[in-house]
Order: C-alpha cells, then sequence, then structure tokens
C-alpha cells in the first residue's frame, strides 16, 4: 500500500492518502484493517475511501459525511478501476466547513500523481 503522509495542513488538522489494488469491498476493508495496524492510522479521526469495481462503486465516508463521494468521482474522472483510495485525517480541534472537500480533493490529486510518476 503506497502512504503519503502528512502531506495537508489547516488548522491543526492533518491529512494522509493511502491507496493500493483492490477488486473488492471486502478486499478494501481486508487493506484498511493493515493500514491501521499502524497505531497513528488507528487513531485518526476518518479514514475516508473509495472504490470502483466491475460491481460499481463502493465508498465509507467514516463520519466525513460526503468526502466518499468526493473520492468515488475523482477516480471516476480518472477511470481508476479497481484501486482503493484512502485519505486519512487527523481532527485538530478547528472546524474546517467547506476546506476539508479541498484537501480531500487535494490528497487525491497528491495520490494520483504519485501512481503516475
Amino acid at each position: 500500500m503506497l502512504t503519503l503522509d502528512n502531506i495537508i495542513s489547516d488548522r491543526g488538522s492533518k491529512y494522509a492518502v493511502s491507496g493500493a489494488p483492490c477488486a473488492s469491498e471486502d478486499e478494501a476493508k481486508a487493506l484498511i484493517r493493515e493500514l491501521c495496524r499502524k497505531k497513528k492510522f488507528a487513531k485518526a479521526t476518518h479514514n475516508t475511501w473509495g472504490l470502483l469495481t466491475e460491481a460499481g462503486p463502493i465508498k465509507n465516508d467514516d463520519g466525513e459525511s460526503g468526502a466518499g463521494m468526493v473520492i468515488l468521482r475523482m477516480l471516476e474522472r480518472e477511470e481508476l478501476r479497481d484501486h482503493l483510495v484512502v485519505v486519512t485525517r487527523w481532527y485538530g480541534g478547528k472546524h474546517l466547513g467547506g476546506d476539508r472537500f479541498r484537501h480531500v480533493q487535494d490528497a487525491v490529486r497528491l495520490y494520483l500523481d504519485a501512481l503516475r510518476s
């Protein structure tokens, strides 16, 4: 699993993005369990994810309402199928409002750029 850590920081909240090839919801959940074996990720406020499979789109907001859909839209635009993308947020104590969606987009964009290079 490719992980880009400490990529965004805003008002105390910190973000990371991770991903790996993945073909099903069960496989996605197993990959997220593996990610959360790292204590830092297990203690994260949100591990939001999206995945486009042959069976259709799958997402989990993990309490960050709407963030999974942001990830799915970006995966659809890139036509990236069978690849899990997880955006992790550690809440910093201040609400970010709509900026949180921009941060999710930026995190996914950084991940996609890293995949291409």
